[in-house]
């Protein structure tokens, strides 16, 4: 499919017809295959994130994006009601690694040509798919925030 996409479209497709397409098949589907088996995932979601499509996430949900035809899949969101703050005081009192492309600024950390980092006093979600609106911050993983 990727392949495809890129044979039909080009290597960067989505600066032109947006993110939705290629994030389908690089990250939506490989991971829906994947959910098809399980019966729950954790994400690392939070409400501060993303205030035009997480600000109303709750700890524990049935993903409706993801559930089937006779099975629902549960979403559990642990960090919803932490703070960027809460998470890098946690990760420095546990010593817990992280990417170290949040120490050069890249906050929001997506695919290589959907990410870059953000300035100071920026939001977090500005470095993800700049060329498009702020409220289509989504890559679908989580599509059901865009219809909270």
């Amino acid at each position: 499919a990727v392949e495809d996409l890129v044979r039909n479209k080009g290597l960067f497709s989505f600066f032109e017809d947006g993110h939705q397409e290629c994030c389908g098949i690089r990250k939506v589907k490989p991971l829906r295959k994947k959910l098809a088996t399980l019966d729950g995932w954790i994400t690392g979601q939070r409400k501060d994130q993303s205030p035009g499509t997480r600000q109303d996430i709750p700890v524990i949900e049935v993903d409706a994006g993801f559930s089937g035809p006779g099975k629902q899949l549960i979403k559990y969101n642990p960090l919803a009601n932490w703070s960027s703050s809460d998470v890098w005081n946690y990760i420095r009192m546990m010593e817990v690694p992280y990417n170290s492309l949040h120490d050069r600024g890249f906050i929001s950390i997506g695919c290589e040509p959907c990410t870059r980092a953000v300035l100071p006093n920026q939001h977090e979600r500005e470095g993800r798919w700049w060329w498009e609106e702020a409220t289509h911050k989504e890559c679908g993983l989580h599509a059901g925030n865009l219809t909270r």
